[in-house]
C-alpha cells in the first residue's frame, strides 16, 4: 500500500510533467517564421506574449508583416495591444476543427473580451466555414462583416496552443478610435481615489512621490496601489515614525519602471526592480502565482494583486490588499530591542555612596 509519502510525490511529479508538456512560448514559435516579425515584435512590446505563454489553452490567429502593415506605426501601442488581444482565441482550434464547426458559425471568446475594454460582445470573434474549403473571421458585432480569412497552419502543440494565419486584422467597431494612454492617465489620484485608494493618492501627493510616478509614464510604470482598508491593518507601521526619506522608499517601492501587466507577472521568474531600487537586491520583489491570482512577496509579507485599475500599454495601475512592505524598512521591524546585559547595567554598590568612616 503507497505511504502517504510516495502519494504526494507522484502527484507532484505528474503536476511537474504537465507543466512541461503545456508550457509554450510564443515569440519563440514565431521566430521561426521571418514573415511574422512585425507581429512578433508588437507582441513582445504589449506584453501580450507573456498572457498567451501564461495560458494552457489558446489558439492565435497571426498576421505576416503585409497584413501588419495596417496596424504597424498607425495607432498608439494601447490600441494595437487591443486589436491583436482580438486575435487571441480562448480555445484551441486546428484546421480540422475550423471546418468542422457545428452549424457552420461559431462566437469564440477572445483575450481582448478578458480586459473589460469591450462592452456587449464586441471581445468576440465570428468563425464561420464557408463554402469552397474557406473559413471566414469577423467581428461579433451585429451587422459586421468576416473581413478575415484563414489561409494557412503555422504551428499546433495539441491542445495547448494553435497558430493559424489569417490574411487581414480582425476589427470590432471602436477598436481603433480608443483614447491615447497619456489621456487615461492625465489623473493618477483620481483613478487611485476613485479605485478606493484614497489614503494612498494622498501619501504620493503629501511626499512629492506623484511627481516621479508621472515622470516614468512615458517609458513604463505599473503601480501597486493598497487599499484603503489595507493601511488599517494591523501589521502595518506607524507611517509617522519613519523619515521623509523612508516614506519617499516605501511609496517608490509600490510602483516599477516598467510596464508589467498581469500576464507578464504570472510569468515572472525573476526579482523585479521598483523606482525605489538603487542597488543589487535591494528593494526588489519577487512574484508567485496559482491559477490566476498574482501574489507579490517583499521579504517580509505577502501582498495580492486584487483589481486592475487600468490597463493602457505602457501604464498598468492595480490595487493590493496589503501594504508592501519593503525588508530594507521593516525586515527587522519585529525583532525586540537587545536588553542590556548584566556587565552593562549600573552597579548598585558603584552607585551608591561611600559608607562613612
Amino acid at each position: 500500500m503507497a505511504t502517504p509519502q510516495t502519494i504526494f510525490l507522484l502527484a507532484f511529479t505528474l503536476s511537474l510533467l504537465a507543466l512541461t508538456v503545456h508550457s509554450h512560448n510564443i515569440t519563440q514559435i514565431l521566430a521561426d517564421n521571418p514573415e511574422y516579425s512585425s507581429f512578433n515584435s508588437y507582441l513582445s512590446q504589449t506584453k501580450l506574449a507573456d498572457e498567451i505563454n501564461s495560458r494552457s489553452t489558446i489558439t492565435l490567429l497571426v498576421l505576416n508583416n503585409g497584413a501588419m502593415s495596417s496596424l504597424a506605426g498607425k495607432h498608439p501601442l494601447s490600441v494595437i495591444k487591443n486589436a491583436l488581444s482580438l486575435l487571441v482565441l480562448l480555445d484551441y482550434y486546428d484546421p480540422q476543427k475550423l471546418h468542422k464547426i457545428s452549424d457552420g458559425t461559431v462566437l469564440t471568446t477572445t483575450l481582448y473580451q478578458t480586459t473589460g475594454n469591450a462592452p456587449g460582445n464586441l471581445g468576440f470573434v465570428n468563425i464561420t466555414d464557408l463554402k469552397g474549403g474557406k473559413v471566414g473571421f469577423g467581428s461579433a458585432a451585429s451587422g459586421s462583416k468576416l473581413d478575415s480569412s484563414y489561409t494557412k497552419s503555422v504551428k499546433q502543440i495539441p491542445y495547448n496552443i494553435s497558430v493559424l494565419e489569417i490574411d487581414a486584422p480582425i476589427i470590432s467597431p471602436g477598436l481603433l478610435t480608443a483614447p491615447a494612454p497619456s489621456a487615461a492617465v492625465s489623473n493618477i489620484t483620481g483613478l487611485l481615489e476613485k479605485a478606493g485608494c484614497k489614503t494612498f493618492a494622498g501619501l504620493l501627493v503629501s511626499s512629492g512621490v506623484l511627481k516621479t510616478y508621472e515622470s516614468a509614464l512615458e517609458n513604463g510604470l505599473t503601480v501597486f496601489a493598497p487599499s484603503d482598508e489595507a493601511f488599517k491593518d494591523d501589521d502595518v507601521p506607524d507611517l509617522k515614525n519613519l523619515t521623509q526619506a523612508e516614506v519617499v522608499s516605501l511609496l517608490e517601492y509600490h510602483a516599477l519602471p516598467e510596464y508589467k501587466p498581469k500576464g507578464s507577472l504570472k510569468t515572472n521568474k525573476n526579482k523585479i526592480s521598483t523606482l525605489a531600487t538603487s542597488g543589487a537586491g535591494k528593494y526588489d520583489i519577487t512574484t508567485s502565482n496559482s491559477g490566476d491570482e498574482v501574489v507579490l512577496h517583499t521579504g517580509v509579507a505577502p501582498s495580492r494583486v486584487a483589481d486592475t485599475v487600468l490597463d493602457a500599454t505602457p501604464v498598468v495601475i492595480f490595487t493590493v490588499d496589503k501594504v508592501l512592505l519593503p525588508a530594507e524598512l521593516f525586515g527587522k521591524a519585529a525583532s525586540p530591542a537587545p536588553s542590556p546585559s548584566p556587565a552593562e547595567s549600573p552597579s548598585p554598590t558603584a552607585a551608591s555612596p561611600p559608607a562613612p568612616p
